[in-house]
């Protein structure tokens, strides 16, 4: 019995030897990895911008940001996005409202209000002339009515204007043009020009001599403004339209210099069938802008 129980023990070790060899030598089967996620973080930012010009803007990630060399860098704007579409405004907010703002290599600058609701009703101007590293914060008006039409522009570094509508009732509003002699730092509000149709466009062309531009509700012909005095004054242009075109060109755009004399486009409005609906009147002015005469139709492709 004895060597019985000796033997069994033998086996039972010599099979505990084996077993243990035989798992060892089984394959390692590995359990499958779990994938490493990397998060790639915001995608890269896409200027704004219709042409390949190097300056251009973004409004991702729910900030304004410039860039002076088509995206390689990026220069936050110190604005609250919601305070650049502050008033009377139901567009596309993945653009800035057009004219709103100005942005070349010398000058970037954003028009901007404040929640109507509250104490500060003013319209301010951020600008910067050195490519972001610094910013000016100019007071345009210390109080407004909710703003509808808004429109900035520089003649050169040190004047500017800036058109408001505000305070519309139905087809009616009122017209604010505030001039800068100093590059933006301080504005003055010129003379209320005696008209309150809705505006369409308007801008000044020189110091002296600007346009506002009227009619956006069934126009049935052009209704321009002309100022000579640097806005202290405003009249009616006289804009011929020939027999052919009446109720057909309907509505003035901004004028522009073109070589010794100024010329405007005319279109036909949101409602115009004549050609397609596209082409516009060219009239020339030879007296800074009082009247006008029809010179010829323009294609789409064909203007400035």
């Amino acid at each position: 019995m004895k060597y019985i129980m000796i033997g069994t023990a033998c086996l039972m070790v010599i099979g505990i030897i084996a077993g243990t060899f035989i798992f060892e030598k089984e394959p390692n089967v590995k359990q499958p990895a779990t994938p490493e996620i990397n998060d790639p973080g915001p995608p890269p930012l896409q200027a704004v911008n219709e042409t390949t010009a190097p300056v251009g803007y973004s409004l991702q990630q729910d900030q304004l940001q410039i860039t002076y060399n088509q995206g390689d860098e990026w220069v936050k704007v110190p604005i609250e996005t919601e305070l650049l579409f502050e008033g009377e405004y139901s567009g596309n907010k993945d653009e800035l409202i057009e004219d709103s703002y100005v942005l070349t290599k010398n000058n970037a600058a954003f028009l901007y209000g404040h929640d109507y609701s509250s104490a500060d009703k003013s319209i301010r101007l951020l600008y910067s002339k050195n490519n972001g590293e610094t910013w000016e914060d100019a007071l345009v008006t210390a109080s407004s009515p909710p703003i509808r039409f808004r429109k900035v522009g520089f003649l050169n570094e040190s004047v500017g204007y800036i058109i408001l509508s505000a305070d519309r009732t139905m087809s009616q509003e009122m017209i604010t043009v505030y001039l800068t002699k100093d590059g933006g730092k301080t504005w003055k509000e010129m003379p209320r020009p005696d008209i309150t149709r809705l505006i369409y466009d308007g801008g000044f062309i020189d110091e002296d001599t600007g346009f506002l531009s009227f009619g956006i509700l069934n126009p049935e012909e052009p209704d321009l403004h002309v100022t000579q005095d640097g806005g202290q004054s405003w009249s009616q242009a006289s804009i011929e339209i020939p027999d052919q075109y009446k109720r057909i060109f309907v509505i003035a755009e901004v004028p522009f210099k073109e070589d010794d004399q100024l010329a405007i486009y005319v279109t036909q409005g949101p409602n115009g069938d004549y050609e397609g609906g596209m082409v516009k009147g060219k009239f020339i002015s030879e007296d800074q802008g009082r009247t006008w005469s029809f010179t010829e139709e323009v294609q789409p492709d064909e203007t400035h």
